[in-house]
This record gives C-alpha cells, sequence and structure tokens, in this order.
C-alpha cells in the first residue's frame, strides 16, 4: 500500500525488510522474536506486556513459531508449572539476518547524510534516549482530564 507522496506505507516497509532478510515471518511475528531475543527466554503474559497485546495473540504467535522451529517452550526455572518461551537455532538466525537487513537498511538510509546531519540526528537520538526514562509509565495510565465545555 502506497501512501500520499509515493513512500511505502510502514506494513509495506516491514514486510520488504523481512523479505530482504530472507525470513518468512510477519512483523508482529518477528516483534515477539525480537524480545525473546534479548531476554534470553519469557513466559507468555511477560511477552504479551511488552508487546501491549493480549495473551491470546501471544499464544498464537508462539505456537506458529514453535511449530516454524524458531522457538521452543522449556519449563520456568521458578515454577515448573509454568513455561517459558525461548528462541531456538533458527530462531536466533532469523533475528540475526533481520537485525543485518535493518543496519543495511540503515547504511542506506543514512548514506546521503552530511557529516553535520548525522551529528545532529545523533544529538537528537541521544536527548530522546535520555528523556525516555522521564516519561515513560509502569502503569496503564488513569483517566485524562476533560476540557470544560466551551460557552456561546
Amino acid at each position: 500500500m502506497r501512501q500520499r507522496g509515493g513512500g511505502l506505507g510502514r506494513e509495506s516497509l516491514s514486510r520488504s525488510h523481512l523479505a530482504l532478510a530472507g525470513v518468512p515471518l510477519d512483523p508482529a511475528a518477528v516483534a515477539l522474536l525480537r524480545q525473546i531475543a534479548d531476554s534470553e527466554s519469557l513466559r507468555p503474559g511477560e511477552l504479551a506486556d511488552r508487546l501491549g497485546v493480549e495473551a491470546s495473540h501471544v499464544t498464537r504467535t508462539a505456537q506458529q513459531l514453535q511449530k516454524s522451529g524458531y522457538v521452543t517452550r522449556v519449563p520456568d526455572p521458578q515454577d515448573r508449572r509454568a513455561q517459558r518461551i525461548q528462541l531456538t537455532e533458527a530462531g536466533r538466525q532469523a533475528i540475526a539476518r533481520v537485525r543485518d537487513a535493518g543496519a543495511c537498511g540503515m547504511q542506506l538510509a543514512l548514506a546521503d547524510r552530511t557529516a553535520d546531519e548525522l551529528r545532529q540526528l545523533a544529538t537528537l537520538f541521544h536527548r530522546g534516549v535520555d528523556d525516555f526514562p522521564a516519561h515513560a509509565v509502569d502503569e496503564e495510565p488513569g483517566p485524562q482530564p476533560t476540557a470544560p465545555a466551551a460557552t456561546a
């Protein structure tokens, strides 16, 4: 799907990025793999919280990834009744290819930038990273105050 201005939509870019990486998965499955790769293994509920999705979505996606050989379920060492999801070697290889394709894409996207533009981008990026903890929310936000109705 194309956006105005002839650019590719975000979904199309994600799918083309995955195709370049040689990973036959949808962006939601790759997001799940990335979370696991960054944490070694996670419970399905932890994955759902991190991704901001329903637990049933994680369960379905994990089942598909398990059938495809990208993840496996292992007992949770703290609670043998619970299971954790971890990457298989195929899952680790898939994430490595996705990350490599992303790095290539970023290099291409930034190749025509001047040194000054790159310094400016780095400054803004680092400022955003530094400011993030001050704006992060651990809990769901409460109801937002509403503005009083305008009177005529």
